[in-house]
């Protein structure tokens, strides 16, 4: 299975789950981390919850530098168990997308400032903040799978709908993770 075929697409319903904590940072955790890096990069995207490659884990990874071309530009986050602590500041419209949604984009309003505590991989206790950029954006979407919210939940419900069809219409005439549009 290629990189890009590993990502879950909606409707599965495992990107409604709940995800379970990590108890243990161990040799799977450190792959699952591995492979969700190298799903996200080979589907250009930013971030990459563990549920979005079918494991209801508090995993996620993400990368808001990386250019898509120089090596160089990347500098993941890996977050295990992440919480956050403090999600406010002016609410911001922004356009997202999601691996799991392909073909379209939608407009989320989300607090501006976040802050997030998790461990990384060698289990130090780590403090992420962020705001009025992507990676208070990323933050907050990647958070949101783990309690099996995705970006079509804060729509209202025609705009949902509407959402939902396209990406559904997307998926049949071939979109892939990764690839966009403005709805």
């Amino acid at each position: 299975m290629s990189a890009v075929s590993d990502i879950v697409l909606t409707p599965d319903p495992r990107l409604t789950e709940m995800c379970q904590p990590i108890d243990k940072i161990d040799g799977k955790v450190r792959a699952l981390a591995k492979r969700m890096l190298k799903d996200m990069y080979a589907a250009e995207g930013c971030g990459l919850a563990a549920p979005q490659v079918g494991e209801l884990v508090r995993l996620v990874v993400i990368d808001v530098d990386y250019d898509g071309e120089n090596p160089k530009t990347k500098n993941p986050y890996v977050l295990v168990n992440p919480k956050v602590i403090a999600a406010d500041g002016d609410p911001r419209p922004f356009n997202e997308g999601c691996l799991s949604f392909p073909g379209i984009s939608v407009e989320v309003t989300r607090p501006s400032h976040v802050i997030v505590q998790a461990m990384d991989l060698d289990g130090d206790l780590l403090q992420y903040e962020a705001e009025n950029n992507l990676l208070a954006v990323c933050l907050q979407h990647e958070i949101d799978h783990l309690n099996g919210v995705t970006m079509v939940d804060h729509l209202s419900p025609t705009k949902r709908l509407q959402a939902l069809r396209a990406c559904e219409q997307a998926i049949e005439a071939g979109a892939r993770p990764g690839e966009t549009s403005t709805n």
